[in-house]
């Protein structure tokens, strides 16, 4: 009998699995490559590494799209085969726990509960878990604790910005921005001020080794596009000043986005939040100096963790491993006889 548990965060840009038997946590591009309109080629970091660079017969594509699932049977069949081939466990009758944003329709939450209820894979048990919960218990605080603590959790496609206290959301709010959007308005600023066209990879490589909250910092960074005027393929230095005045529109929707929600918290909830600061995660959280400027912004001490792209998934390993918790999760089966 297997009794193998699954931990899935199916995120935009990678997707993230612990696998309980085994206790490693899987971390891979949530792409898959596409021949024949219908056929798998090849997923995962194999697929992400084709993209911008495949023939027409190959077709690479991101299967979740703002945090929801875009393309269903391409999904499921790279879920699994992302199981059996890099976890190499069971899937047979084993449990699946599945973290799902907040703010997103009940049918939504329901494709991510069919994904694995309705597959090849029969399992024993499905139970969904709210992403803040999850990502605040990744973060090491007790979210059963009568204690406010906010959490901005900013990913590829989407931000979440959570108020929980006593294992519930006070408030949330999904923003349909990430870090692509931050990578378009790279592409589009040194597209326009130095009629370079650069693309996806390049502008994620600026924002992650010369991006910042603050401006200031000095690194450059030479890169290859093509030139508007010739047509041809050049070098070019670029900035980290640069790349501050190409995103720093995008840092202050996220930081109004903040201010909004604590506009709108409790006054005894906002008091545990002064105390215990802004927790911020999510892949695009790495961009050097965020927490100083979100600390600018709000006057509140802002939190940062290691490997912040994996809080939800250490989340969901902390709830199942604790009895108390089986609340956190719910089954999309029983919520809608009910």
């Amino acid at each position: 009998m297997n009794n193998n548990i699954y931990c899935i965060d199916l995120g935009t840009c990678n997707i993230k699995v612990f696998c309980k038997s085994t206790g490693k946590i899987l971390n891979e591009k949530n792409a898959i490559a596409i021949v024949n309109k219908n056929q798998m080629y090849a997923f995962g970091n194999e697929a992400y590494a084709m993209y911008e660079k495949a023939p027409e017969k190959i077709n690479v594509t991101f299967p979740i799209i703002n945090g929801v699932i875009a393309d269903f049977n391409n999904v499921q069949n790279m879920i699994f085969e992302f199981l059996e081939s890099r976890a190499k466990c069971k899937i047979h009758g084993a449990e699946y726990i599945v973290a799902v944003p907040t703010d997103i329709t009940e049918v939504e939450k329901k494709a991510f509960f069919d994904l694995f209820y309705k597959s090849k894979a029969k399992p024993k048990n499905v139970q969904l878990c709210e992403k803040p919960i999850a990502d605040a218990a990744g973060l090491g605080l007790d979210v059963n604790e009568p204690t406010g603590v906010m959490v901005v959790d900013i990913g590829a496609d989407t931000t979440e910005i959570s108020v929980i206290s006593l294992g519930g959301l006070v408030l949330s709010d999904l923003l349909h921005f990430g870090g692509n959007r931050i990578d378009e308005s790279i592409i589009s600023y040194i597209r326009r001020n130095y009629n370079l066209v650069i693309g996806q990879k390049t502008a994620k490589s600026l924002k992650e080794r010369l991006g910042s909250g603050l401006p200031g910092r000095e690194e450059t960074m030479v890169i290859v596009g093509r030139d508007l005027v010739s047509g041809l393929p050049i070098e070019l230095e670029i900035s980290a000043e640069t790349i501050y005045e190409a995103i720093k529109d995008n840092l202050n929707s996220i930081c109004n986005s903040i201010k909004m929600i604590l506009e709108k918290t409790p006054p005894e909830v906002a008091k545990d939040i002064i105390h215990s600061g802004i927790y911020i995660t999510g892949g695009a959280s790495q961009i050097q100096n965020l927490d100083e400027l979100f600390t600018q912004i709000t006057n509140i001490r802002v939190n940062t963790c290691e490997k912040p792209e994996e809080s939800v998934v250490r989340g969901l390993m902390k709830i199942i491993a604790d009895e108390k918790n089986k609340h956190l999760m719910f089954n999309m089966k029983t919520r809608i006889l009910k």
